[in-house]
């Protein structure tokens, strides 16, 4: 491996443990961090890091040219919750970052690009069980309507410029490595911190909201995985469907509670209920699977282990 990966937004949840598996993996010093900040020890530590606004055309250009980059993942992006609080700043954001990436895959200046999608594209109209790859979408935020619209944008690169750009639709992650980051979901974190500090958590969705999850082991299985097979495999441009399991926050607490009988749940919806309420309870993502041989690992005990398992020495 001559080249260099350059990860844009290495710095957020998935970013940062994106960045230290493919520094594991090609060596820290084909690896390329970068962020509008700088990140933890781990992403500082080894390896190279740049500080990089990715709404900078200029300033990626610079990275890519200086460190030889030719695949680049952009992850860098204002999540569900903070961008209804800042719609111009989010569409800005996420909008301006994927062209910058994408002119320059079409200038022959990067070889292949991922960008991530969302569950967020989909709506009230959309079908909540077993959502399909090909289907209504009506989003109903800026971050689903910024993450609907850049699926077209990068289906057409891919058609008219014959870009190598990649996608799948995340749902829910779940981390330990990384603070919430402003999700709709992120409740599905921020519980296993309560349980453990507090022995509670107040819920801001209600009981009974179903939400398509994914421990965040799968996710960066599904992102390496999409970039590793061949060009040939790659039938959807827009972005695949990516599924884990679908659970509602009685189902975390319940499973919470195997471990910690005393735990308690309370439930005090805000205004990410109404977000919640509008994306599907369940994806169908068999494309995925039958295109680049995609599966995940982890079901929602298997997560609440591995969670309090690795918050537990932070809350002694």
């Amino acid at each position: 491996m001559k080249s260099r990966i350059l990860i844009i937004g290495a710095c957020g949840q998935i970013g940062t443990e994106l960045t230290l598996t493919l520094r594991n993996r090609f060596g820290a010093d084909k690896v390329v961090a970068s962020d509008i900040r700088e990140g933890n020890e781990d992403i500082m530590g080894e390896g190279h890091f740049e500080l990089l606004d990715a709404t900078d055309l200029a300033a990626v250009e610079d990275v890519i040219f200086r460190y030889k980059v030719d695949t680049v993942y952009l992850m860098a992006a204002m999540l569900s919750a903070i961008a209804e609080r800042f719609p111009a700043k989010a569409w800005h954001l996420n909008m301006t970052s994927l062209f910058n990436v994408l002119n320059l895959a079409k200038d022959k200046k990067v070889k292949k690009v991922f960008w991530p999608s969302s569950i967020a594209v989909f709506g009230e109209t959309t079908p909540a069980q077993d959502t399909p790859q090909l289907t209504v979408m009506e989003p109903s935020t800026v971050y689903g309507i910024s993450k609907q619209t850049g699926e077209r944008w990068c289906e057409y690169y891919h058609n008219k410029y014959d870009v190598d750009v990649r996608s799948i639709r995340y749902p829910g992650l779940i981390s330990y490595t990384t603070e919430p980051g402003g999700g709709t979901t992120d409740y599905a974190v921020d519980i296993y911190h309560r349980a453990l500090k507090h022995g509670q958590y107040r819920s801001f969705l209600n009981k009974g909201t179903i939400l398509p999850m994914m421990y965040m082991d799968d996710a960066i299985r599904a992102t390496i995985g999409i970039m590793d097979a061949p060009k040939k495999n790659i039938k959807v441009r827009s972005s695949y469907n990516l599924a884990g399991v679908s659970y509602a926050p009685e189902d975390v607490a319940a499973s919470i509670q195997k471990v910690i009988p005393n735990f308690e749940i309370s439930y005090e919806p805000d205004f990410r209920q109404a977000i919640a309420d509008s994306w599907p309870e369940s994806i169908d993502d068999s494309v995925a699977r039958k295109d680049w041989g995609w599966e995940h690992k982890f079901d929602l005990d298997a997560i609440t282990k591995v969670m309090l398992d690795n918050l537990e020495e932070r809350y002694k």
